[in-house]
């Protein structure tokens, strides 16, 4: 079939390869989107929060369900559990240290597609302290919504150990155990639009 095309021909086609496996933009929807965690909390109950203030640089491969670029901001003074007096504790110097180390960012090093599943894989930087790691990631569906818009839906999860990353605040309880539980785990929803 390529000996039937002009040489102008063939490197339209390959330039248009090129950039689908770059993988199309997709935009966040902050409005059906979360970037949530929990923990535990004296050790027999669990607290939930999230962040409210992020930003993201994505790329999907739409053809081989593959993320080709993911890269996030978050912004750690936008913690938010429900109480404002332990999200000031959090922004402290106790934990997360908002004032010398604004943001926690994500940068993608590589993602294994399975189907509809996949490894992202990359490395966090928090409290100015970077470790690698491994979230899963799972795609909902790709739809069109009533307004016209192309939309796909990711649910990520994964965990880290947050004195990995300095925050080793707490205070030990009389019965044994502590307040603040060690693993943090990842809830992340997000909702996507995926530029044409």
């Amino acid at each position: 079939m390529l000996q039937n095309l002009s040489k102008g021909a063939i490197a339209i086609l390959f330039l248009f390869a090129s950039v689908l496996a770059q993988g199309a933009t997709l935009q966040l929807d902050k409005g059906h989107s979360e970037v949530g965690f929990s923990i535990k909390h004296l050790m027999i109950s669990t607290v939930k929060g999230k962040f409210t203030q992020y930003s993201g640089d994505l790329e999907f491969d739409l053809a081989n369900k593959t993320f080709t670029k993911f890269h996030a901001t978050i912004q750690a003074s936008s913690i938010d559990t429900g109480i404002e007096k332990r999200d000031n504790h959090l922004r402290s110097d106790d934990f997360f240290h908002v004032a010398k180390h604004p943001n926690i960012v994500f940068t993608m090093d590589s993602y294994e597609a399975n189907g509809d599943e996949g490894i992202l894989k990359g490395f966090i930087t928090m409290n100015g302290i970077t470790k690698p790691i491994e979230l899963e990631v799972e795609l909902n569906g790709v739809i069109k919504d009533p307004w016209g818009k192309t939309k796909a839906g990711f649910t990520i999860e994964g965990e880290l150990d947050r004195k990995d990353f300095g925050l080793t605040w707490n205070k030990a309880l009389e019965a044994g155990g502590v307040v603040v539980g060690d693993t943090v785990k990842l809830q992340i929803e997000l909702q996507t639009v995926i530029v044409e």
